[in-house]
């Protein structure tokens, strides 16, 4: 079975790219040669966009592949199919990796355990309930990515004509 996905890698020092490609094409088992271009929002950084094609559980692969390196902020994911829920990977240096899985019309879901566990964590708090959340929907990944998220001079912009 297989899926496709998107590698976007949000930042990243000139000095890795070659090693992200070595590690996508590892992952992939082809030669990949990204479009690196300048990431305004953090000078001296480079940004890429990868559509891909695998198995499922590749994106999985490539988070993994791409995790332990400090500097570099990415985002994996895998289209849903009729087989398996997508998935997203985001990381970032400060915050490390946050895996979600997501329905067909893309949004996380979140285990029913997980949930519970939340529930435990925060008690009667709601703030804290809250905090439980945003971090089972990936909120601090998302407000750390955002500004890397923007197109920046001559990156790749994607028009979505499929509506939900």
């Amino acid at each position: 079975m297989t899926t496709r996905g998107v590698l976007y890698v949000h930042s990243a020092p000139r000095a890795m790219c070659p090693h992200v490609e070595w590690a996508v094409g590892g992952v992939l088992g082809v030669r990949v040669q990204l479009d690196w271009i300048r990431q305004p929002a953090a000078p001296g950084t480079l940004r890429a966009e990868f559509s891909w094609k695998g198995q499922a559980g590749t994106a999985s692969e490539l988070a993994s592949a791409l995790r332990g390196w400090q500097m570099l902020r990415f985002e994996v994911t895998a289209e849903p199919s009729h087989a398996a829920e997508g998935e997203r990977y985001s990381a970032t240096p400060d915050l490390g990796i946050f895996h979600a899985v997501t329905g067909m019309n893309g949004d996380i879901l979140v285990p029913e355990d997980r949930l519970r566990a939340a529930l435990g964590r925060s008690g009667r708090d709601e703030s804290a309930l809250r905090d439980e959340i945003a971090r089972l929907l990936g909120k601090p990944w998302d407000d750390e990515l955002e500004p890397f998220r923007y197109a920046g001079e001559g990156a790749p912009v994607r028009w979505l004509h499929q509506v939900v």
